[in-house]
């Protein structure tokens, strides 16, 4: 187990990344923004968002104090929003009830929202210097395929076991080059799918190596048909040119960014037609249908079917929940990935 850990932390110092805007310091708050922004998201897609959101929000009271919308608008385009809104809620907490300044222990770490055992963990042996064991992704696929662990990694079982040899292997000292190798050897030798095994410092003792099962570890999740829902989007177009768009709720799926008017899949022209009187005192007329737009989420297939429509009066938009907004605002804007790629490609002159 030493020997392990070990090899890690020599491999590190010489041969892992060192040049990461979040390894410049040991600034809790850097490393926690950088933590969250990695789940479930590539460094490269980071490293833009990450910049810009130090600069706009230089620390922790900076983030509480903002309002959400800006935080959202910030985040837009980097997915999994709910990341964006526990960020939010986090340095809330911290600057309420911690006096502004990170909990050093994995414990209180963990207990703060969007922060799991595995990103505590991190935070307080980066940051901290504290003897942590930690588990993302790229941990998980280094420990299944060096120590042969089957099964996937989501069962609750399967689990345990990865904790308590993640556990079992924390070095004595020098925790945080044993910490970043781990990542750093996830992310750049020991990768999902054309691992460099002969640069890997611990590749004569790895059991998928000599068993030739590096395809098969970590075990796939099990698979089960993928569902898909369906709905109109309506891109409502008033004569300024401007485009009307509808805040998500808090929570689920986009929440708290802008998207247009969602109907029912099937939903006919009468229909669309009378519920945009019904719910935004709006009366439009409707054009040409944009063909679809597929876009995956973690559990199923989202389809839209994007329907281009103009304002012909209104009775009531002011006090509606849509927001207009302008093609130069289409960039800026708070607005999930998708619906900016679609606008941005319109030819607005053909909503006239």
């Amino acid at each position: 187990m030493a020997d392990f850990a070990d090899r890690i932390i020599a491999w590190q110092k010489v041969h892992g990344r060192h040049d990461l805007p979040w390894q410049r310091t040991r600034n809790p708050y850097c490393i926690w923004l950088s933590e969250i922004m990695l789940q479930q998201t590539q460094v490269a897609t980071v490293i833009p968002y990450y910049e810009r959101f130090v600069r706009r929000f230089a620390d922790v009271r900076a983030l509480a104090s903002a309002p959400i919308e800006s935080v959202m608008a910030c985040w837009a385009g980097l997915g999994y929003y709910s990341r964006a809104r526990n960020l939010h809620r986090c340095a809330q907490q911290i600057a309420d009830s911690h006096g502004g300044e990170f909990p050093r222990s994995v414990e209180r770490l963990a207990q703060l929202p969007g922060i799991g055992r595995s990103t505590a963990a991190a935070i307080a042996a980066l940051a901290f210097g504290e003897r942590a064991a930690i588990l993302d992704g790229n941990v998980k696929r280094v420990l299944a395929r060096h120590f042969g662990i089957e099964g996937y990694p989501g069962s609750p079982k399967v689990e345990r076991e990865f904790w308590q040899r993640a556990e079992r292997l924390l070095p004595r000292n020098e925790i945080e080059a044993y910490t970043q190798g781990l990542m750093d050897l996830g992310a750049t030798l020991c990768k999902r799918a054309r691992p460099v095994c002969a640069a890997c410092p611990v590749h004569d003792t790895c059991i998928a190596r000599r068993e030739q099962a590096i395809d098969e570890l970590p075990t796939s999740r099990p698979s089960k048909p993928r569902p898909v829902k369906s709905s109109v989007v309506l891109t409502i177009q008033e004569a300024s040119g401007a485009i009307l768009l509808e805040p998500r709720p808090p929570a689920g799926i986009w929440g708290g960014l802008l998207s247009l008017p969602e109907f029912d899949a099937d939903a006919a022209d009468d229909v669309l037609v009378a519920l945009a009187q019904a719910r935004y005192g709006l009366r439009i007329t409707l054009g040409e249908t944009l063909g679809e737009i597929r876009h995956e989420f973690t559990h199923y297939t989202y389809v839209m079917r994007p329907r281009l429509a103009q304002v012909i009066s209104s009775s009531g938009v002011a006090n509606s929940s849509l927001r207009a907004v302008a093609e130069q605002e289409f960039e800026t804007a708070p607005l999930p990935s998708p619906i900016r790629r679609l606008l941005l490609r319109l030819a607005l002159p053909l909503l006239v």
